[in-house]
């Protein structure tokens, strides 16, 4: 008969990591806390502080579901065991496999919260892609990465929403916007924020020779309420309204109210077409605007503390983080952490999770001080 026991104790020490890092003592205490507020008859009188309770509460109930649950199967797994070896009954033996594993499955993918380090990671991500050295290919690598991003977030179960796009010359686009919503959305995606390089046969030269294109992603968190974080002087900013038919308007439904709003001191700019009026397109692009301006003031005190600290800050949204090569060989290769894999189809088609993961555990290796 076989022994499980090393393998409960494994399991049951895995958890118990997992209750340190979702904080379940704090989400027990905090979750009677939430539901109080959210019986309070004037709760919705403030919308905006109902939404981030409501937002908070669910993803309380959440974790402490999750956690519960997969107590809970690993109580009924130690119970099977015990069956088995009582009754010498081996037919539960699959059974008690098949538990092992999912729970092993689940505390994997669990594990990545772990890897979490930033103020900002359970946030929406604002996203934007422009296209860069390459021509027409460059346009149409654009677009292509636009394409895996919405896939790898069907996949994920986020919600994607197309923000603004601007259609290429020939191909593909020159430049989109997009949402990822979702809980950790950024801090899954903040490790795509840089250059990413395509190298393949280029479909569009007719003597069929090798061209190198380059398509750029930044990553930003959102944050649905207007920060106080950032001040935004209305007289800084410039807004434009325009319509979106033409440029863009194969990605997007066609709108008399499309916004554009440039904030003029940083020359940040922000774009909406996709709500049904024009407040909404300025709110929404108001909002994004406050998501960017607070990632650059994070950024410019990152860069004073690095240069205190004598660090280079010569990395960022013109630096090269991945490579696409389709010819004369198939490999996908991050250039920070060395994961590369020969199966480019599955990556294009949103198959990022292992470049993610990587990122994540390099991240946080390089965050932690030498020993």
């Amino acid at each position: 008969m076989q022994d499980f026991s090393d393998t409960f104790v494994a399991l049951k020490a895995r958890l118990d990591e997992a209750a340190g890092y979702l904080r379940i003592d704090e989400q027990r205490s905090r979750q009677p806390q939430l539901e109080a507020e959210m019986s309070r008859p004037d709760l919705w009188d403030d919308a905006n502080a109902a939404r981030l309770v409501q937002t908070e509460l669910s993803a309380v109930n959440d974790d402490i579901a999750l956690f519960d649950g997969l107590t809970a199967k690993l109580e009924d797994a130690e119970t099977l065991a015990e069956m088995a070896a009582e009754e010498s009954d081996e037919t539960l033996i699959s059974e008690i496999d098949d538990v092992v594993s999912a729970m092993s499955q689940s505390l994997d993918d669990l594990e990545l919260r772990a890897l979490f380090i930033g103020e900002f990671d359970e946030r929406d991500a604002v996203c934007q892609i422009k296209s860069g050295e390459g021509g027409t290919d460059a346009q149409d690598w654009a677009e292509t990465l636009l394409r895996m991003y919405q896939r790898w977030a069907d996949t994920r179960g986020f919600d994607y929403e197309l923000l603004y796009a601007s259609d290429g010359n020939e191909a593909g686009i020159s430049s989109a916007e997009f949402m990822i919503k979702g809980r950790h959305a950024y801090g899954l995606l903040q490790g795509e924020h840089g250059v990413h390089r395509l190298v393949r046969i280029s479909p569009f030269n007719s003597e069929g020779k090798r061209q190198t294109a380059f398509a750029a992603m930044a990553v930003t968190p959102f944050f649905e309420e207007m920060t106080n974080e950032v001040d935004i002087d209305e007289k800084d900013l410039r807004i434009d309204t325009f319509r979106s038919s033409g440029a863009g308007g194969q990605h997007v439904n066609v709108t008399d109210s499309a916004i554009r709003i440039t904030h003029i001191p940083t020359g940040t700019v922000t774009q909406c077409q996709n709500e049904r009026s024009q407040h909404q397109n300025k709110d929404k692009a108001m909002a994004m605007m406050a998501a960017k301006l607070l990632e650059l003031e994070r950024q410019k005190r990152d860069a004073e503390i690095a240069a205190i600290s004598g660090e280079n800050t010569n990395v960022g949204f013109g630096s090269q983080i991945r490579s696409y090569v389709l010819h004369p060989y198939q490999m996908v290769k991050d250039l920070r952490t060395e994961h590369e894999t020969g199966n480019v189809d599955a990556v294009l088609g949103g198959n990022l999770d292992p470049f993610v993961e990587s990122y994540l555990r390099w991240n946080r290796a390089e965050a932690e001080p030498p020993t």
